[in-house]
């Protein structure tokens, strides 16, 4: 009985497994579940000795990309990183948004950005205080399209945004999502009869969001299904509208002086909905699609018909992604794989979206602690932003290096240690103070950028 009731021997040899096993692990090379980069596992991490920093494979094996060659030889401020333009003839990168401003006088219509990005923007973050500085230079107002629900609503500042009886979804969900449904956002949301959500103007943290003049909800009905809509205004009488299936991606609009819309599902059957806006009727218009976790590749999963019927509803003039924190991994210096798979990503805009820009914003510093203890910029960084950089060359568009705008090495570090601080402890993300400093670099870049179009434009015009 007493040898049968130690379990002493076997408690020892499944240790000895256990440990062999992770032990083992750690040969494994570097792994990724889904889009995203999985640490590896490194039992004696404390004790193995430091290893030389990697080296910098991007800086050795990348050629420079090439530099762009206007008609017009621009110049670029002292202190100023600005944006390099590799379109070639088709026009594909900041020309048909600079086009777009030459026209706001006469054709009094909105300029809309799209800004496709990750975490780094959540909540409206620096895209909040680049469409306010927009907006006061150009004109405009609204916050622009606005997800029906969102785990980041009670932290967005730019608008009051209330919501219920819905199911979403989104491409990061490791379950339950049907990519041939989801919008330009990466979401859809499906509603319960009664469903509702409410967009909210204020003023508190930034100018010209109380009022808009046009509010607007995008959703699709499917065969066999119909759509009861109701919209109030203002706490007004609601107005409702039915909607018959269709093949394209469908809207309700109200206009008016709009400071607050209420949209109610009445009754809806295989219907799928994507967001709602509150926008000016000219002036600029910028749509913030944040997905937190996204490493941007999933842009490609989106179907073309519908990425065509958004660009029917909301022509974009220009397009700007921003990701790479998704995609910066310690143990990886060679992003070959990345620039590859963005590739279709952007060949799809281009084609669903004819008369849009687009501008490639590189990946923002992230640091960590060498062995002495000292901040520094993770070396993968740099190499990830050599990369983009290539990918936007290669692919005719425009780049932004916001690593080098932030100001390079270890400059996330310094946004932390600011009184007050514009970045979290992670040493990765920018909070609303550091979104506002950011935000302050990307527009004078984009208002320098237009100065030069014009100088261009002058010097071919007298030719």
């Amino acid at each position: 009985m007493k040898g049968k009731n130690n379990k002493l021997s076997q408690t020892g040899w499944l240790t000895g497994i256990v440990l062999l096993v992770l032990l083992l692990l750690h040969a494994l090379p570097p792994l990724q579940w889904r889009e995203h980069a999985l640490r590896r596992v490194d039992l004696l991490s404390d004790v193995r000795p430091s290893k030389p920093e990697p080296v910098a494979e991007a800086d050795t094996t990348l050629p420079p990309p090439p530099r762009p060659k206007p008609a017009f030889v621009d110049t670029c401020r002292t202190g100023m990183t600005c944006i390099e333009d590799y379109s070639d003839s088709t026009l594909r990168g900041m020309t048909p948004f600079y086009r777009a401003l030459d026209g706001l006088a006469t054709h009094r219509r909105p300029v809309r950005i799209a800004y496709l990005g990750d975490s780094f923007i959540e909540a409206d973050i620096l895209t909040a205080d680049l469409r306010e500085m927009l907006q006061r230079h150009y004109g405009g107002c609204g916050v622009g399209f606005v997800p029906i629900t969102s785990a980041t609503n009670q932290f967005r500042p730019t608008v009051r945004h209330d919501f219920d009886g819905w199911e979403s979804h989104a491409a990061m969900d490791s379950l339950g999502f049907d990519r041939h449904l989801q919008g330009l956002s990466g979401q859809y949301f499906l509603p319960s009869d009664g469903a509702y959500v409410e967009l909210r103007g204020q003023k508190q943290y930034a100018s010209l969001l109380d009022t808009c003049r046009r509010a607007s909800s995008f959703f699709r009905v499917y065969g066999g299904g119909h759509l009861t809509l109701s919209a109030r205004v203002n706490r007004g009488q609601a107005v409702t509208r039915t909607f018959r299936p269709s093949d394209a991606v469908q809207q309700m609009v109200v206009e008016g002086a709009i400071g607050e819309v209420r949209w109610t599902v009445v009754q809806a059957d295989s219907t799928v909905f994507y967001g709602a806006a509150m926008d000016g009727t000219e002036g600029i218009v910028l749509d913030n699609f944040s997905l937190r976790g996204s490493t941007g590749l999933s842009l490609r999963n989106i179907p073309m018909e519908t990425l065509r019927h958004f660009n029917a509803l909301r022509p974009y003039d220009l397009i700007v992604l921003q990701y790479g924190l998704n995609v910066a991994h310690e143990e990886v210096s060679n992003y070959a794989y990345y620039a590859t798979g963005m590739r279709p990503v952007l060949d799809s805009l281009k084609l669903a979206f004819p008369s849009a820009g687009i501008l490639v914003v590189g990946v923002g510093d992230r640091d960590y602690k060498d062995e002495g203890g000292t901040l520094r910029t993770m070396p993968c960084i740099k190499q990830l932003v050599r990369y983009q950089q290539h990918m936007a060359a290669g692919n005719a568009v425009a780049f932004w290096n916001l690593y080098e705008a932030m100001g390079g090495e270890a400059s996330m570090a310094r946004l932390v240690e600011a009184n007050p601080p514009q970045a979290n402890l992670d040493y990765t993300h920018i909070n609303f103070h550091g979104g506002r400093y950011v935000a302050g670099l990307i527009y004078d870049v984009l208002v320098y950028g237009k100065q030069q179009y014009d100088r261009r434009r002058a010097y071919e015009d007298g030719l």
